[in-house]
């Protein structure tokens, strides 16, 4: 039976507060019996808990009662039992590491496409305005291992710091096209949109909710394998299902 609930959820917002924002969540989501980890930094928040719907839910709720946080919208899963031990918050430096402070996502975000246009895009094989749509993937190698969109571009980075330099090398080859960076929630391809854009690429969009969100709203199509996730469930099937364990190396940067 998947009783449990497991969400995922990011948001850039300026948290000046973020150190007594980490007291106030933990004493909140411990008292709700919730399990997760919550990251906060100046540049916003990123967090995966995991309980009962209810406890889940009422706990976002209380979040939203900030009006920074009104319009969180979590990433929902399934599955039988809790995949992380422990509930950790903390306060880091950025809630996704870049090293790029010119990138600040809460004072602009790159165009977004939602899951059902790039799969219609994927499927005609362009996009409305008759480009050739390139798919990047921002992840880590061992995580795009666990599967990817067919024909994706990888850059085998094994952190997301390297990304800015992977880029720079590659860019002539995205010239001319239309670019839609994701990833598993949304949060790298956010920064790795904006970086592109600053590089001067023209035609450049983020898939809106990354991989999780393209399970929930598509069939899957054009993805092929799982996507890994940083808890115990390691892998999910295009159904949000967890059908097998992945790379035991769960570095996320």
């Amino acid at each position: 039976m998947t009783s449990v609930l497991n969400i995922s959820c990011y948001k850039f917002v300026p948290l000046p507060d973020a150190e007594q924002l980490r007291d106030q969540l933990h004493a909140q989501a411990v008292a709700a019996g919730l399990k997760g980890t919550i990251l906060l930094a100046e540049e916003g928040i990123n967090f995966f808990l995991a309980g009962t719907a209810e406890a889940v839910r009422s706990f976002v709720d209380s979040m939203r009662a900030d009006a920074r946080f009104a319009d969180l919208a979590p990433k929902e899963s399934w599955s039988e039992t809790v995949p992380f031990r422990k509930m950790l918050v903390k306060v880091k430096r950025e809630i996704i590491r870049m090293d790029h402070p010119t990138i600040r996502p809460a004072h602009g975000r790159a165009p977004a496409v939602e899951p059902a246009t790039l799969r219609r895009w994927l499927e005609q094989g362009h996009d409305d305005a008759g480009r050739e749509v390139v798919t990047l993937d921002t992840r880590n190698a061992f995580e795009v291992d666990a599967g990817t969109f067919t024909n994706a571009v990888d850059w085998r980075i094994a952190k997301f710091t390297e990304f800015p330099e992977a880029l720079r090398a590659h860019k002539a080859e995205l010239q001319d096209k239309t670019v839609v960076s994701f990833c598993t929630g949304g949060i790298r391809c956010e920064k790795a949109a904006i970086l592109m854009q600053e590089e001067g690429l023209e035609h450049v969009y983020q898939l809106e909710g990354g991989i999780l969100k393209y399970f929930e709203h598509t069939d899957g199509a054009h993805y092929e394998g799982g996507c890994f996730v940083f808890d115990e469930r390691s892998v999910l099937a295009p159904d949000l299902s967890a059908p097998a364990p992945a790379p035991a190396d769960r570095a996320q940067e």
